[in-house]
């Protein structure tokens, strides 16, 4: 191999490390308060690669979380997403998130997983609002009492932290009117 062909892969090779290390999502971070029933500190970061940490940086007064495991979760958590807007246009303190939950990984894979993502979603609200989470599962999943990750978990959380509600699984007519009544009710004491 000649000098000339080394340096051009080897410079390839710095060029495609570089771009990896400037897109590539940061590591997630979880903070649990032991005996707290509140929803614990975690960060992560959107697909427009920006930076978050939850609670602090939730947009609304009341913000639904909606939790996804596995990548057929998708499908569940689309059940959820025009209702979602829906209450998020009738009630101005509401706002909504995706958060797929996913083991730590290396920043090649993170980088994979979410630009893959980013590709996908073409939504810029759903690009901001699609939170990718690299944590301990099994923390984060008994830090809400979440029994297993056979399907979404959907969180109701005001800026604090406090969690209002919840529930599991697809959308439903039911699980739409217990939520608009929390919702409703948390209104009428503001």
């Amino acid at each position: 191999m000649t000098i000339i062909r080394i340096l051009i892969i080897s410079g390839a090779v710095i060029g495609i490390a570089g771009l990896i290390w400037k897109i590539a999502p940061g590591k997630s971070k979880l903070l649990i308060t032991p005996g707290e029933t509140r929803f614990p500190v975690v960060s992560g970061y959107n697909l427009n690669r920006q930076e978050f940490e939850f609670p602090r940086d939730f947009g609304g007064d009341l913000n639904l979380v909606i939790i996804a495991f596995q990548q057929y979760h998708q499908t569940i958590v689309n059940t959820w997403i025009p209702f979602a807007q829906e209450v998020e246009a009738s009630y101005p303190g509401f706002m909504y998130y995706e958060f797929p939950t996913i083991y730590e990984m290396p920043a090649i894979s993170r980088t994979f997983i979410n630009e893959g993502m980013r590709a996908g979603i073409p939504d810029q609200t759903a690009r901001e609002r699609t939170i990718t989470l690299y944590i301990d599962k099994q923390a984060f999943t008994s830090a809400l009492d979440i029994p297993n990750e056979n399907s979404i978990q959907i969180f109701l959380v005001d800026r604090e932290g406090d969690i209002l509600w919840r529930t599991e699984g697809e959308y439903t007519e039911d699980k739409a009117g217990e939520l608009t009544d929390v919702i409703k009710d948390r209104d009428l004491q503001e």
